[in-house]
């Protein structure tokens, strides 16, 4: 039996209606980098983040840090198309906004204007405070990501938990200094379970779990993940609800041995020299 489809509002949702939300409803948040997907998802979703995990399950790069404000702005474009309902969020690429607040202002201004986007997600904590009050008081709402930040991976040591034992201060002073930055959400992306649930109580804006905890007031994945059509490594934090890679793969294979067969195309797949449908 499939999910009951949320119901479509009156208008699209803005950062403020997610803000609200929080201790609320939880929040659920896929991502999206093309414009059938984004359909699919709108019905379903609250938030739709065009995440630059593009760059690894859609162009084959070997992480993040290789995606570009150019491929951002493609592939935002192509959501909003299919969205009537969720609030687009575009992730903000490494090297965009690293340098200063005029050019985390520069990108983030150009990524709204030309993708439609709600609003924009950076990467950091305590160092990207500023940068986060810097954009929206000039109007560019942020959504934050603490914990693991894939484009500082190679700072970080590799993919690892965040937050354990006398970490777990470094997380929670990046988490409290985006929300007093302004940031109306924050993800907490692999952070210890008991930690993740202690930032939601304690923060007063919602926190977006992926592989942190139940008590976020959200939740994302790729969706590429959730629905098994990335393989290339499957992290502990997803669950599938769906193989649709192997599914492709027996309809790739069934297709090419049609062909070789010539049993593709068949006669209702051809058309007469006179009559019949176009």
């Amino acid at each position: 039996m499939s999910a009951t489809p949320a119901p479509a509002p009156a208008r699209r949702l803005m950062p403020s209606d997610l803000a609200a939300r929080k201790g609320g409803d939880p929040i659920v948040c896929l991502t999206a980098y093309t414009t059938p997907v984004a359909r699919i998802a709108d019905r379903h979703c609250d938030l739709v983040l065009v995440g630059d995990s593009v760059g690894m399950v859609l162009h084959g790069l070997p992480s993040t840090l290789g995606v570009s404000v150019e491929m951002m702005v493609m592939h935002g474009a192509a959501v909003n198309r299919g969205l009537d309902r969720a609030l687009m969020v575009v992730d903000m690429p490494f090297g965009s906004y690293e340098a200063g607040p005029e050019q985390a202002f520069a990108a983030a201004a150009r990524i709204m204007r030309e993708t439609g986007a709600g609003a924009v997600k950076l990467e950091g904590g305590v160092a990207m405070a500023p940068t986060i009050a810097f954009l929206v008081a000039r109007g560019i709402p942020v959504m934050a990501h603490v914990g693991l930040t894939p484009q500082a991976v190679n700072t970080l040591g590799g993919y690892r938990v965040q937050g354990r034992g006398a970490d777990a201060d470094r997380v929670r002073a990046d988490a409290r200094a985006v929300a007093e930055a302004g940031a109306f959400a924050v993800v907490l992306e692999k952070v210890s379970e008991p930690l993740a649930a202690a930032l939601t109580a304690e923060l007063a804006i919602p926190t977006i779990g992926i592989g942190a905890s139940a008590a976020c007031d959200g939740q994302v994945l790729v969706i590429d993940d959730m629905l098994g059509m990335f393989t290339d490594f499957r992290p502990r934090f997803v669950r599938r609800y769906a193989e649709l890679g192997a599914a492709a793969e027996e309809a790739v294979a069934a297709y090419a041995a049609d062909v070789r067969a010539r049993r593709f195309p068949a006669a209702e797949h051809v058309f007469a020299e006179t009559g019949g449908a176009r």
